[in-house]
């Protein structure tokens, strides 16, 4: 069968060959289901409470997941309708459902700002306003840095490091719980870290090549993007550590003093995901976290020491 051709809406970039498929696949593949676990942050913040099992927080936080991948479901789409053109002309992203013809422009546009109305508006109803706000904050910062914030020199990676940070937060917000400043220092800094050792890693990676990825990345340096990660490394391990120590003066109730020892795990998994950004391998975060064994292992004794810690077992 004759592949069909995608008109493009400028003269000189070459049209590319049609996917086939169902529209319905084709916007699933564009909402980038991949991307979904980064949503489970919304679990931090009660988690960080010990408030994360019982009924209600688990249907809020349940809820609050859904609509945060609905909002940034209608970013990605958004943002795939508007870049359609230079995307054909990329040979990675030439085969997005958008670009490749399999979801029309208009109908990319037309989910994406539905579902940008539904998330917010689905908050206030059935959780809070303040969540509601904080998923209109979302939309907004990340819809400006589609248009032009993607542009701009470090506040490019402040607004991506932003996203993250809200996911941390989101949870805490719907269930009422307060945030402490090592909860806000630990996670954004963590998130900058992971942010700047994937542009980094981007860099190395597309060093001396034609067509990056990110047109940014020809304005940073290396040595920039390296210091960047390093001093977010070292800041996030600070205020672990200082959250660990702040009861260190309190007699342990537990076992064994969960609280402290955690902090040993927390070290070894930051040095281990450098290991990674050193090298210049850290483009996909969740491909780090989850295919590397060792750091998985350390993560899990981390997160059960955590635990331990926040239940003072």
């Amino acid at each position: 069968m004759a592949e069909r051709t995608v008109l493009l809406e400028h003269r000189g970039t070459p049209p590319v060959p049609a996917r086939t498929g169902s529209l319905a696949l084709g916007l699933l593949k564009t909402a980038r289901p991949r991307q979904w676990v980064k949503n489970l942050l919304v679990t931090a913040a009660p988690a960080a409470a010990g408030q994360l099992f019982s009924r209600h927080a688990l249907t809020q936080l349940a809820l609050v997941f859904v609509l945060f991948t609905a909002c940034a479901a209608a970013v990605y789409l958004i943002n795939d309708a508007r870049d359609a053109v230079a995307d054909r002309a990329h040979p990675v992203k030439r085969h997005r459902p958008v670009a490749a013809g399999q979801v029309p422009v208009r109908v990319a546009y037309a989910v994406g700002g539905v579902l940008a109305v539904l998330g917010p508006a689905l908050a206030a109803w059935l959780s809070s306003p303040v969540t509601a706000a904080l998923l209109t904050a979302y939309l907004g910062m990340q819809l400006a840095y589609c248009v032009s914030l993607k542009h701009v020199l470090v506040v490019d990676l402040v607004v991506v490091t932003t996203g993250f940070l809200m996911r941390a937060m989101i949870g805490g917000l719907a269930l009422g719980i307060p945030l402490s400043r090592w909860f806000l220092i630990t996670t954004g800094f963590g998130a900058l870290f992971m942010v700047s050792a994937k542009r980094y890693s981007e860099a190395v990676q597309m060093a001396g090549k034609a067509g990056a990825t990110r047109a940014l990345l020809t304005e940073y340096t290396t040595g920039y993007l390296r210091f960047v990660w390093q001093l977010a490394a070292g800041v996030s391990v600070l205020g672990y550590c200082l959250w660990a120590l702040e009861g260190g003066g309190a007699p342990p109730t537990g076992v064994l003093p969960w609280r402290q020892l955690s902090m040993v795990a927390f070290i070894l998994a930051v040095l281990r995901y450098a290991v990674f950004a050193d090298r210049g391998t850290a483009g996909e975060p969740e491909d780090v976290v989850l295919r590397d064994r060792p750091l998985a292992l350390i993560g899990l004794v981390w997160l059960a020491m955590y635990g331990l810690a926040v239940v003072n077992l």
